[in-house]
């Protein structure tokens, strides 16, 4: 999962999600805060009380439907779900990730 789009416009012009896609040989989904213009295949879903959707996109053949399913079940009660509200965290800096226990 990305916090961005996997592709760009309908006819799958690769996103930052479909080179990650093709780079790992593996699904992925964009998460995007907001619209892209030439994104009018993104699913857009509401979640928790917010007012605004998340724009979901997928790639390396996992359906966009599918992709919203998943991110809209996803943990956490605000529009941004949980586990992307921390990664976007620890990537800014403003929260350290939790050492792992040493081994005696």
């Amino acid at each position: 999962m990305i916090e961005g789009y996997a592709t760009l416009d309908p006819e799958g012009r690769p996103g930052l999600g479909a080179h990650a896609a093709d780079a790992f040989g593996i699904p992925v989904i964009g998460v995007a805060k907001t619209p892209f213009r030439t994104a009018t295949h993104a699913f857009q879903i509401i979640r928790g009380a917010a007012s605004r959707p998340l724009y979901v996109t997928a790639a390396g053949g996992l359906d966009v439907a599918e992709a919203a399913r998943i991110v809209s079940a996803m943990a956490g009660p605000h529009r941004i779900p949980a586990a992307l509200a921390r990664v976007d965290r620890l990537a800014r800096g403003r929260e350290q990730p939790v050492a792992e226990p040493t081994s005696r």
